[in-house]
């Protein structure tokens, strides 16, 4: 009877002892289970935190990206205005000049014509007695003659000291006269066919520079009377009809 009693009180501690074990298993379980839970929100709140942070710096950066582009859209605006605004002006100036342009240009030639006009009339009105006609252009001395033939002159020939003064007074540059040596050289004849007599010639001319020089200009302002030059006869100058 009293070995059963011991035996009996010792399976009632052994079985004491396990459930105080599990008791303690289980109170350790549930604090590791705190501590995870307790970090688990940390973590959590920090991923909150940190999106919400994120969000709105990307919501900032994206507002300031807004913002300057509709500062550059507003820029790019008032420049194509400005240069569309331009444009028009200086297409409407260039549109002025054109037709200012053209008017100068007809102006030009009308008087280009009227001045043929007046030139063709006054050597025909002056047909029958003797005139001199002084160009306003250039040509050379075979297209100069042929202008004054072409009106029922010549160019002039200078006969007389008298005439070599007066055409002389009448022309205020260089201009031809109707005296060349073309033919033969150092010979000198006026457009009639008939000799040189006497020359007006300048200070150490006829010289026939360079082997080309075969026409006769009046250069001015030398001295009346010693303003003969000879020259080139594809150089362009002034020229002197007669009738």
């Amino acid at each position: 009877m009293e070995t059963e009693a011991i035996y009996g009180n010792t399976g009632h501690k052994i079985g004491s002892g396990t459930q105080n074990q599990n008791r303690t298993e289980a109170q350790n379980s549930r604090k590791w289970l705190v501590w995870i839970t307790v970090c688990l929100g940390l973590i959590c709140v920090l991923l909150v935190t940190a999106l919400v942070v994120l969000y709105t710096h990307l919501t900032a950066e994206s507002e300031q990206m807004k913002m300057r582009n509709m500062n550059i859209a507003e820029e790019y605006n008032e420049t194509l205005s400005s240069l569309k605004t331009n444009y028009s002006h200086l297409t409407d100036e260039r549109e002025e000049l054109q037709k200012h342009f053209n008017s100068v240009m007809q102006k030009k030639l009308e008087l280009e014509t009227r001045v043929k006009h007046l030139s063709d009339e006054l050597m025909k009105n002056l047909s029958g007695s003797i005139w001199y006609y002084i160009s306003s252009e250039k040509k050379s001395w075979t297209d100069s003659r042929q202008f004054c033939r072409d009106r029922g002159g010549d160019l002039v020939i200078i006969n007389t000291e008298e005439e070599q003064k007066y055409v002389s007074s009448i022309v205020n540059e260089r201009a031809w006269i109707g005296l060349s040596d073309t033919e033969k050289e150092g010979n000198m004849k006026w457009v009639d066919n008939t000799p040189l007599n006497k020359g007006f010639w300048a200070q150490d001319e006829p010289n026939d520079n360079k082997g080309n020089e075969d026409c006769v200009e009046i250069w001015n302002p030398k001295p009346f009377l010693n303003n003969w030059n000879d020259l080139q006869c594809s150089e362009t100058r002034k020229w002197v009809c007669e009738n």
